[in-house]
């Protein structure tokens, strides 16, 4: 695990002809960096946000490089705008992040403009977040009136803690108006916080492993415990416990630096109400949740949190790549083998599994994949040995696997006509019926034939109320939307 934090890019940009100039990649679609005059007595560095014109628009950039470095003909001074303003409330880009975009830029054959936009993701966050408004018992006395419903909230406060006015109205049973009465007549005092960032004090408690989840985790650490770039496939079967044993090696990179930060990606938003539910049964809180259906106001704490260094471990889909850690210490690519981990819309093309290797080698980082049914290029990379892995083959505590049989159709076909049923099947659906229990049968597809298409004009049979193809259901001869 990392031991120390990783440091911003430091050196000013020099001046041409007494001009200072920087080169400023903004999150639009363009190909390129824009040069700007750099205003006197402002010092600028690679990674740091600032806010220029672009037409007739003012947006917030990040300064990549010095312009000289740009390789392109200087423009005259009077020919160039200057940079409105740097905004000093958050800590620029790290080196680290600036490589990286370059990379998936340069990769992916996508305008750098672009891939900077997936790293602001929440613009509201350039703005600082406003204080929280607590409220706590004063140190001298009021002369203010005595009331009941006053007497129970300065009880509730006289162990000195500081509360918000809604929490101390729920607390004493009153309305907020009593609380603002109280703090015009100094009975109360009003002070200001800056609000606690998402996951910022994850402790972990620990959890019980079965012996072979001890091993596995031992060898998942030693893979993990060095400052270095390796990737780790952690293949267990389904039930195996391959979450309580990755869960080792996220308190053991938090334990080994304050500073650092995890990331654990997750391939869908139904799988992150589960883990929340387990992470913050053994880390005593939740986890930074990111992903799109998140609000603003969450999108926001989050990105400021984790741009900080406050946030140390986050938890989301595919997008939390790009999320700007001050040090990314370790990544977590649960379920890798999922196809939604792969972007095809709506920006650059990229494989977030992929991307994640790269990022955790830039990053110096150790990168863990998990997955019970891994992908095939994983699987090559660990035979040829460029990844470790590390297996769990039981299930944990007293479950078992289920037996699996396959049934030759050649050999026991069904009993009826236009049945599809074997008579080991229908025994078998019997018994379980019959033991009051409950069965699942999986269909890969309904119908006939999926599409249907005229042999004279080629057009295509759709529903006339959403477009969808209309399935041939050939026992019923007709057309069907399943929509």
């Amino acid at each position: 695990m990392k031991q120390q934090p990783k440091t911003q890019a430091e050196n000013l940009f020099p001046a041409a002809e007494n001009k200072p100039r920087a080169a400023v990649l903004l999150p639009l679609p363009v190909e390129k960096t824009y040069d700007y005059l750099v205003p006197e007595k402002m010092a600028l560095a690679a990674g740091d946000f600032v806010e220029v014109p672009f037409g007739p628009r003012r947006v917030t950039g990040v300064v990549f490089s010095a312009a000289a470095e740009e390789g392109g003909t200087e423009l005259p001074a009077h020919k160039m705008k200057t940079v409105l303003r740097k905004i000093e409330t958050l800590p620029p880009l790290t080196a680290e992040m600036l490589k990286f975009l370059d990379w998936v830029a340069r990769y992916t054959l996508s305008p750098p403009g672009l891939v900077l936009k997936m790293a602001l993701s929440a613009p509201e966050a350039f703005t600082a977040e406003p204080p929280e408004i607590l409220y706590k018992k004063p140190q001298q006395k009021s002369d203010g009136k005595i009331t009941k419903a006053r007497q129970k909230i300065l009880d509730i406060l006289e162990s000195g803690a500081a509360l918000s006015a809604a929490r101390l109205a729920e607390k004493a049973g009153c309305g907020a108006g009593v609380i603002r009465t109280m703090l015009q007549q100094n009975m109360l005092e009003a002070v200001e916080i800056a609000p606690p960032a998402p996951c910022e004090n994850p402790v972990y408690h620990g959890a019980e492993l079965s012996a072979e989840q001890r091993r596995a985790a031992d060898e998942l650490l030693q893979h993990c415990s060095t400052d270095q770039h390796r990737i780790t496939l952690l293949d267990g079967v389904t039930g195996a416990g391959k979450t309580e044993v990755y869960f080792e090696a996220i308190a053991a990179a938090l334990a080994s630096d304050p500073s650092a930060q995890v990331l654990v990606l997750v391939p869908e938003i139904a799988l992150t109400a589960q883990f929340t539910e387990r992470f913050t049964e053994r880390f005593g809180t939740p986890p930074a949740l990111w992903h799109s259906v998140a609000g603003r106001a969450q999108r926001r704490k989050i990105w400021r949190g984790v741009s900080e260094g406050k946030t140390r471990v986050v938890v989301g889909a595919r997008s939390a790549l790009f999320l700007p850690f001050q040090n990314l210490s370790l990544i977590v690519l649960d379920e890798e083998h999922d196809a939604s981990y792969k972007q095809e819309e709506g920006g650059p093309v990229y494989h977030a599994r992929d991307m994640a290797a790269v990022r955790g080698k830039i990053e110096q980082s150790p990168v863990i994949l998990v997955s019970a049914t891994p992908s095939l290029e994983t699987v090559v990379n660990t035979e040829n040995g460029k990844y470790n892995i590390v297996r769990l083959t039981g299930r944990y505590a007293a479950a078992e696997l289920p037996e699996i049989e396959m049934i030759d159709m050649r050999r026991n076909p069904p009993p009826e006509r236009a049945s599809f049923i074997s008579a080991p099947l229908r025994k078998a659906l019997a018994d379980t019926l019959a033991a009051g229990e409950q069965a699942l049968l999986f269909l890969n597809r309904r119908g006939y034939a999926p599409l249907t298409l005229c042999r004279t004009c080629g057009h295509r049979m759709q529903c006339p109320s959403c477009t969808a193809w209309l399935v041939k259901h050939r026992k019923f001869d007709r057309l069907q939307c399943h929509h």
